[in-house]
């Protein structure tokens, strides 16, 4: 799935992305780090992988590749 990045906060290693319908979906550190990424500004496109359908949880964040 995709998103854009919204919010990322570099101590704690956590923020938010919007998915494409405009909802905010909250990135805990281990999501963040098992993407292997070591920055995210807002705005970026990334590829983000979802755990549930009604409190969805987000388990990977990375750069959107081509």
């Amino acid at each position: 799935m995709q998103a854009t990045a919204y919010t990322y906060d570099p101590e704690t290693r956590t923020g938010q992305v919007l998915l494409d319908d405009g909802t905010p979906v909250p990135f805990g550190a281990p999501a963040f780090d098992k993407g292997g990424l070591r920055l995210l500004r807002p705005g970026q496109r990334v590829r983000i992988e979802v755990e549930g359908d009604d409190n969805r949880h987000i388990t990977l964040v990375t750069l959107q590749t081509f």
